[in-house]
């Protein structure tokens, strides 16, 4: 039996021994191991119940991931609450796939994903439209509160929730989101703590607009890495209220601070929860100063590779959403390139262009004015997750182009600024 470094109640200890199954007894052990190595003192309870899983495709090498949750199942274990997860990785509707691609993905890369997904009902799968990294928007509901526990992974998911919400959450692993909201129970240390949730850097915004949001996420991203970043002077063009168009601006600055780093909480002066209530006094003594004007956001920019094969021909699939793009980031998208179509005398996209967004906003899109319109552009609508459908070697053939900084990060997709991508796929160029 695992002797513990941590502290733990009787009932906690009971678990660890096997009072309540083997199964569960395994659960503890895990998430108690995992706060050992971390140093916490103590498990805390869960206070949001609503989990998040970053694990939602059913890829066939992961045996030990389809084991543990058939031992979950046979013990009859659950999560306290119903639990959100990532985009499934295939849309065969809206993103079309040849004959190999479609025989690459369902006999070999997701060949278990309906058994998979079989697995997640039993073990407390919220529905059908739980699949989407934005499990926050209130479309989809799973919404924590300021100072709420979580037990959630997906990294863009964790930095919202933390930065925007001010819940609490660690950047957990995969499994680990689950095994936390099985038990109820996570370690406490990093940023549950106020001391973990103290900024290391100091970062000054002296850009002479709003810089875009994925390029200036990618840059604090990659100086502070894990560290948690002080931003000051975003809020002169943010404003000091989260309204919806801000939110959406931090959604995907998040994503990139994360993914081309590993940020998974930062303060925003004057805007995010605890920078209005406590302001700078969130700034530790020694902490770093990075100072970001046009030249380092351009510096930034210029610096990203472009992956493609053959990187002077014409990129031919675009996706626009990862993160899941909200539903006023649809209406603006619909709006720019209905305007940008007409300047252009043209009445639709020039290549294959893929909107992605949550089910449950995707849903209420289709009853908005813009969906006619969107679709009558000839641009495709769809839940899917643009990382996982680009995570193979087949695609790589592809010239896929963007506006995420996730994305072009985790594949071979090359990166363009909104502006620059609307002007290419509604008039043309490369």
């Amino acid at each position: 039996m695992y002797t513990p470094k941590m502290s733990l109640t009787d009932e906690e200890l009971s678990i660890l021994n096997g009072d309540k199954g083997e199964t569960l007894a395994k659960v503890m052990e895990t998430v108690v191991r995992f706060g050992d190595i971390f140093g916490a003192p103590k498990l805390v309870e869960v206070t949001h119940h609503e989990g998040h899983l970053v694990t939602s495709f059913g890829i066939g090498l992961l045996k030990p991931l389809f084991k543990t949750m058939d031992e979950l199942i046979a013990s009859d274990l659950h999560t306290i609450g119903k639990f959100t997860l990532d985009p499934r990785p295939l849309d065969y509707k809206n993103v079309k796939c040849n004959l190999l691609e479609k025989l690459v993905f369902s006999k070999i890369m997701y060949s278990k994903q309906k058994m998979y997904e079989e697995q997640l009902k039993k073990v407390g799968l919220k529905d059908e439209n739980a699949f989407s990294c934005t499990c926050y928007l209130k479309e989809v509901g799973n919404t924590p509160k300021k100072g709420d526990i979580l037990s959630w992974a997906e990294s863009s998911a964790v930095v919202y929730a933390n930065s925007v919400l001010g819940a609490r959450c660690n950047r957990n692993s995969g499994m680990l989101d689950l095994f936390g909201s099985v038990l109820g129970k996570v370690p406490y240390f990093g940023l549950l703590t106020d001391e973990g949730r103290k900024a290391t850097w100091r970062i000054e915004i002296k850009t002479s607009k709003l810089p875009e949001a994925q390029v200036l996420g990618s840059a604090i991203g990659m100086k502070v890495m894990e560290d948690v970043p002080y931003v000051i002077g975003l809020d002169k063009f943010l404003g000091k209220e989260l309204n919806d168009t801000t939110c959406a601006y931090l959604k995907d600055f998040g994503a990139a601070s994360a993914s081309n780093g590993a940020v998974g909480l930062y303060h925003v002066d004057n805007l995010t929860p605890e920078a209005k209530e406590l302001g700078q006094k969130l700034i530790v003594k020694d902490a770093k100063t990075y100072v970001i004007d046009d030249e380092e956001l351009e510096r930034i920019y210029q610096s990203y590779p472009i992956m493609w094969k053959k990187p002077n021909k014409r990129g031919n699939l675009v996706f626009i959403g990862c993160p899941h793009l909200t539903y006023s980031q649809l209406v603006d998208w619909t709006n720019k390139i209905g305007r940008s179509l007409a300047k252009h005398g043209r009445k639709k996209v020039n290549r294959r262009v893929i909107m992605t967004c949550a089910p449950d906003v995707k849903e209420k899109f289709i009853k908005s004015e813009q969906y006619p319109m969107l679709m009558s552009y000839g641009v495709k609508l769809s839940s899917i997750c643009p990382l996982m459908y680009t995570n193979n070697p087949i695609t790589h053939s592809k010239r896929i182009m963007t506006n995420s900084n996730k994305l072009r990060t985790y594949s071979m997709a090359r990166y363009y600024k909104d502006d620059d991508l609307l002007e290419v796929i509604t008039k043309g160029g490369k």
